[in-house]
């Protein structure tokens, strides 16, 4: 909700938006679980998150690559749908909830990853789900240059992603960028994530915090310099 009445001196009071459902989206390494672990302390929400730590395939599908890619992406598939089903227990109540991925994404993916056969696979069991996620009442796209998600993958030491390459990752952040391109279903705050850092620096996130409060409009951008915030 947003609170946008005059002031008694006639002026605009300052807007305060408090969505009630989040999604924190980007490509790997840009760091979208850090944030919705903020937003979710902040909010006081419940938080969803991407199950990779138990998906069984994925070491392999980074290891070894396209061979391991239907099993993967299946995985996420059916384990988002569940997650999806929760949100939509009771329609009359809209979630307040902080989520690091959209549903919408699982194809992005599937797109990027499987072949022409598997998407068609995917696909129809996809539509069999009947997926209909309610649309978030904001997105925070984060994004970042290759090179630095490159290297923010290989800090963080996940053992899985070690073997995640450039060329996937620039795939990845193209694929992003046109899907964002078209996206209308929610507002939209992107983020210049590059040289900011919302984990452990509390101006950073600060900042972003209060740009949130102060969303107005179907889209919008954050570019934030480290040295002025």
């Amino acid at each position: 909700m947003s609170e946008g009445l005059s002031q008694q001196d006639g002026t605009p009071a300052k807007v305060n938006f408090r969505p009630g459902y989040i999604a924190v989206e980007g490509p790997i390494g840009v760091g979208k679980t850090t944030l919705a672990h903020k937003l979710a302390d902040s909010f006081h929400y419940p938080i969803l998150l991407e199950p990779a730590a138990e998906n069984p395939f994925l070491e392999n599908f980074y290891r070894e690559g396209r061979k391991h890619a239907l099993p993967t992406q299946l995985f996420f598939l059916l384990h988002r749908a569940q997650q999806v089903a929760s949100l939509r227990r009771d329609d009359l109540l809209p979630p307040s909830v902080i989520s690091d991925f959209l549903i919408e994404k699982d194809r992005l993916f599937a797109n990027i990853n499987l072949d022409q056969a598997e998407f068609d696979l995917y696909e129809q069991i996809y539509e069999s789900l009947s997926l209909e996620a309610p649309a978030p009442d904001l997105v925070i796209y984060l994004q970042a240059p290759v090179n630095i998600l490159l290297d923010r993958i290989r800090k963080r030491g996940i053992a899985a992603e070690q073997q995640i390459d450039s060329d996937y990752l620039l795939t990845l952040s193209k694929a992003y960028t046109e899907f964002f391109h078209f996206y209308d279903s929610a507002p939209i705050l992107i983020v210049n994530a590059a040289e900011v850092d919302f984990g452990t620096n509390d101006l950073h996130y600060e900042a972003l915090l209060e740009h949130v409060h102060n969303m107005s409009g179907r889209r919008q951008y954050f570019n934030p310099h480290p040295t002025l915030i």
